[in-house]
């Protein structure tokens, strides 16, 4: 599991925050959960030969 957090800084445009913060609140998540979702999957899919710890490849649902 992770220990220690890290924080990114993403700008994007007024229309689509609202647009993801609309989604996210019909799902019953945060924007945060979906984005640390989005990088773990990102990270699984193009890890290349990399040696991943089990919870990560564990935690990262296919097909969504």
């Amino acid at each position: 599991m992770e220990n220690r957090t890290s924080r990114i800084t993403v700008l994007i445009d007024p229309e689509k925050k609202k647009l993801l913060e609309e989604i996210c609140a019909s799902k019953d998540l945060t924007p945060s959960q979906v984005i640390r979702q989005l990088i773990r999957q990102y990270i699984v899919e193009n890890a290349g030969n990399r040696v991943l710890p089990e919870w990560l490849r564990s935690n990262v649902s296919s097909g969504e």
